[in-house]
């Protein structure tokens, strides 16, 4: 509306974008991304009225969105790109269980597979999903959540740098020092980010100087990974996988449902998985955060704090 403001300080919060898979039928009625709360109510308005979901993505958001659909009645599949669910944050066993629990509450999956069309039913609503393996899935409601672009239109109409995202450095000051950007629009040293916990500590930082009140810097620390499923306990953090120069320290009861897998290197944590029981996760984020040497906890560290609190009292 041509409407202008005069900055001292300027600060650039414009989140993200969903990524839209651009497959023939992407535009059909019927297919929606899942990020804001108008999805939500379209998702809850079809969920009365048809019956079979198709939600693409094994990753946090799109279990999410499946869980909720299962739970109002809809048949839902899970179509995922990779062999595993939440290949971002889980390896091949903590996945294993997951996926065994999800099963157990009705929902299907896919994979590894990919999407090649979806199908119009000659009213401009989709009818069904088409793999590159020639099988196909019918569909009443197809949900994209394979993850977000940071949204930079406005910082590269400014004229700001942007790579992936609008670039910023340690005090998320963009190429323009008076100007700053927070959240999933930024890039920070080659990172994007598609989680709160980040968000909410590089707000912190941009509140520290605009209210004058010091020079914060951010730093980016492993984000732990929870799925918000009642009744599902998982944690994940850091480098989960590992390498050769690392030490596992494993334990697992698949009776119970429990898995644990830690990865150590030069008797410091870097990585860990659990599934089950997740108690200890925060502890865990701590000895990782302040990389603490773990020579004394080796023998009681895969069995969590209050056992090793006993083992160093006695």
């Amino acid at each position: 509306d041509g409407t202008e403001a005069v900055y001292d300080r300027l600060l650039i919060a414009t989140g993200s974008n969903p990524v839209i898979l651009p497959i023939p039928g992407h535009d059909l009625q019927g297919v929606i991304s899942f990020r804001q709360m108008l999805d939500v109510d379209k998702m809850l308005a079809y969920s009365r009225t048809h019956k079979k979901a198709v939600v693409l993505g094994g990753g946090l958001l799109g279990l999410e969105a499946a869980n909720g659909l299962a739970i109002r009645g809809m048949d839902v599949t899970v179509v995922h790109s990779n062999e595993i669910l939440l290949n971002r944050q889980m390896d091949h066993q903590a996945a294993t269980l997951l996926q065994k629990e999800l099963e157990q509450r009705g929902l299907t999956f896919k994979m590894p597979a990919k999407t090649q069309e979806l199908i119009d039913d000659g009213t401009g609503q989709i009818k069904a999903v088409r793999f590159e393996d020639g099988s196909e899935l019918a569909c009443d409601l197809f949900i994209m959540a394979i993850g977000v672009r940071p949204n930079m239109t406005l910082a590269q109409q400014a004229g700001l740098y942007c790579e992936r995202g609008i670039v910023v450095n340690d005090t998320l000051q963009s190429y323009d020092p008076c100007v700053y950007a927070v959240g999933e629009c930024i890039q920070h040293r080659g990172d994007t980010f598609g989680l709160v916990a980040p968000l909410f500590e590089q707000a912190k930082v941009c509140a520290n100087h605009l209210s004058q009140h010091g020079v914060a810097e951010y730093l980016t620390l492993p984000t732990a990974t929870k799925l918000k499923v009642t009744g599902i306990n998982l944690f994940s953090i850091g480098n989960y996988l590992g390498d050769e120069d690392c030490e596992f320290i494993q334990f697992s009861d698949l009776d119970l449902g429990i898995y644990k897998k830690l990865v150590l290197k030069d008797n410091r944590l870097v990585g860990a998985v659990l599934y089950g029981a997740t108690a200890d996760g925060s502890w865990y984020q701590q000895l990782l955060e302040s990389k603490q040497d773990l020579s004394t906890l080796r023998s009681s560290l895969i069995f969590g704090q209050s056992y090793a609190t006993l083992n160093e009292a006695s």
